[in-house]
């Protein structure tokens, strides 16, 4: 019995961090209890989920698993005819077999990495589209969500989602899957065929798996919560970037760098923290399965050493010399699968903790969806009504009470307050930015929840204060992706709104490029652009939502003009602060707390001295004073 002793001590070895495992995996439930941790998806709603964006690609996913069979095939195979040749140059030695035994290995061998060329080649292409898919997808789901909804989502969030994620989602299809199936096979096979060499050794090699796969199952625990923790602070760190990036003015203006980078830094740790939590229990589990395959093979060559190789006997068996070969092969085949799931459930978890990700912005439902067989409106009048409507952002805290008004077709009707009154909210609601809690809002007498989103909306131009400018070109900008307008439209717009006075000092004219953001044209040049945009696009109901604040008076004078121009085009409503803008209005709203307080046109309410002729008159005393008198020459450069 002592001549076993040492394959006793491998076995406590095994057996002590074994221990020392289901203490750790007891002891990070008991954590996970206690700050409720838990996996929102369970791994099988996501495999679902995902293998339907694979069902399309399902031959190309047969042809890779054929061809993965040559592969396998070659692991099993080559093994046994490394000991064949073995017994053959020890028993019954001729050249010739034994060039025909190494032909025959080469051939295998270059079968082998052939088919699994064409097999990674056609999996990475496969898998592309399917990340393509996926990602198409979720940006017209992103698409999809209200107003509302976008604005309770960090760009920085959407960002990762659509970019970092989707990756880690193509690893799975591009290698992760196929991989786990041909290991599975390869196990499989391998065992049989150690089975039919010599079942003794094959059941010592057992012994072993029991604990791989106890070490296998706690490594799936701790690299979940690892995972989660490097998404999470991915997430994190591109949201704060895509914030502060695009903010970095106001950060140096009042000189916040140093607060910034201390925040920045403490986000970054973070991530290191998760990253470095990540690396030690990938270093912990790969080792320890290399353990155990050390362990196997010193087991094997002791039991074969312990007297002669040649025909050693072990629990009745003989071994010989090639069937420690043979073995010695197999138990690194049987292995090296077992080690390279360690990378691979590092993937595979990366995979599913991103695809939740995904699916939960995907699993978001848009607020502003169409009704059954909603209308579709070819043509608008751009009669609008307003009936009792309220509104709330905040469920509770109304915006708009009762508000009713009525607005003929090309009409123009402006809305002025003080900020906060509900004006640009009214805007909003007509496009169903945002849906009414109560009342109705009529276009052309049809309640616009019945009118399909893209239908209503294309029928609406609207300029806003905040004019965004993609990166591209003026034309681009312009266009905005409308492929039936030719550059005489373009043009012919540009000079309605008197934007080519601009666009023709330009040295590219309308290929001139535009940078992130439009940051290097004015605001008013911005917004004149926006007014070409809208006419080129050619709707029936025009919103203009402050659009001369911030601007300097020549360019507010260019504007005006603009307006009285495009007034006579169709229905336009207006927001404005400077009443300057909204005079000749046909109809004036004035609003307070949300309600409407006063109407009529600029001469009637300021014949009624209300709440109107008291902004006016606030706002000519203003215009008076910042007037330079007669005797003074204007300074420009005084602030």
């Amino acid at each position: 019995m002592h001549e076993y002793y040492p394959i006793l001590i491998v076995g406590a070895l095994v057996g002590i961090f074994s221990l020392i495992f289901l203490v750790a995996y007891l002891t990070i439930r008991k954590q996970k209890e206690a700050i409720g941790f838990e996996r929102n998806m369970k791994d099988g709603v996501i495999i679902k989920r995902l293998l339907s964006y694979a069902k399309p690609y399902l031959g190309n996913f047969l042809l890779a698993l054929f061809l993965m069979f040559f592969s396998v095939a070659y692991d099993v195979i080559s093994p046994l005819m490394v000991g064949w040749i073995e017994e053959m140059i020890k028993v019954d030695f001729e050249l010739n077999r034994l060039y025909t035994m190494v032909a025959i290995y080469a051939v295998i061998l270059i079968v082998s990495l052939v088919c699994t060329f064409l097999q990674a080649l056609l999996l990475q292409k496969t898998g592309q589209r399917i990340m393509s898919n996926i990602r198409k997808d979720l940006f017209e789901h992103i698409e999809s969500l209200s107003h509302g909804q976008l604005n309770e989502i960090p760009v920085g969030k959407l960002v990762t989602r659509v970019t970092n994620d989707t990756n880690a989602i193509s690893m799975m299809f591009t290698n992760i899957l196929v991989n786990l199936i041909k290991n599975a096979f390869v196990i499989l096979f391998v065992l049989f065929a150690m089975f039919f060499l010599n079942y003794e050794l094959t059941l010592m090699v057992l012994c072993f798996v029991p604990f791989i796969v106890f070490f296998t199952f706690v490594f799936r625990k701790f690299t979940r919560k690892a995972y989660r923790k490097v998404k999470d602070g991915t997430t994190d760190i591109n949201t704060f970037l895509s914030e502060h990036l695009s903010g970095m003015k106001i950060i140096q203006i009042f000189n916040k760098e140093a607060v910034k980078k201390n925040q920045f830094d403490k986000k970054n740790k973070t991530l290191g923290r998760a990253k470095t939590e990540q690396i030690l229990v990938f270093g912990i589990f790969r080792p320890l399965v290399y353990m155990l395959y050390i362990s196997s093979v010193l087991c094997l060559f002791y039991l074969c050493g312990k007297g002669y190789i040649d025909h050693t006997e072990f629990l009745g068996q003989v071994i010989n010399g090639g069937t420690l070969v043979t073995f010695y092969m197999y138990i690194n085949k049987f292995y090296n699968p077992i080690q390279s799931l360690a990378e691979q459930f590092n993937w595979l978890q990366s995979a599913f903790a991103s695809a939740e990700k995904i699916f939960t912005v995907m699993d978001i439902q848009p607020v502003i969806t169409d009704c059954p067989n909603p209308i579709e409106l070819e043509h608008v009048k751009g009669d609008i009504e307003f009936r009792h409507v309220w509104f709330a952002y905040v469920p509770g805290e109304w915006v708009l009470k009762d508000i009713s008004f009525t607005v003929k077709a090309r009409e123009t009707v402006a809305f002025v307050g003080s900020t906060g009154s509900g004006k640009t909210t009214i805007l909003s609601l007509i496009c169903r930015n945002y849906d009414i809690q109560k009342g109705e809002i009529l276009l052309d007498g049809i309640d616009v929840r019945k009118i399909s989103v893209s239908s209503l909306r294309r029928h609406f131009g609207q300029m806003l204060q905040d004019v965004f400018l993609f990166s591209g070109t003026v034309r681009s900008n312009i266009v905005l992706g409308k492929t039936d307008v030719s550059d005489k439209e373009v043009l012919d717009a540009c000079r309605y709104v008197n934007a080519d006075r601009f666009i023709c000092r330009l040295k590219n004219g309308l290929d001139e490029e535009v940078r992130e953001r439009g940051n290097n044209f004015s605001a008013g040049q911005r917004q004149l652009l926006s007014f070409a945009r809208t006419i080129v696009h050619k709707p029936e109901i025009m919103i203009l939502d402050e659009a001369t604040a911030n601007i300097d008076t020549e360019t507010e004078q260019l504007i005006q003009n603009s307006l009285e121009r495009m007034m006579n085009i169709g229905t336009m409503l207006i927001v404005a602060h400077r009443l300057s803008t909204v005079k000749n209005a046909d109809k004036i709203f004035y609003l307070s707390n949300g309600q409407i307080l006063e109407e009529g046109t600029h001469a009637e309410l300021l014949k009624n001295k209300g709440k109107y002729f008291d902004l006016y008159t606030l706002q000519q005393d203003r215009k008076k004073l910042s007037a330079p008198s007669e005797n003074e020459t204007p300074n420009l450069c005084k602030v």
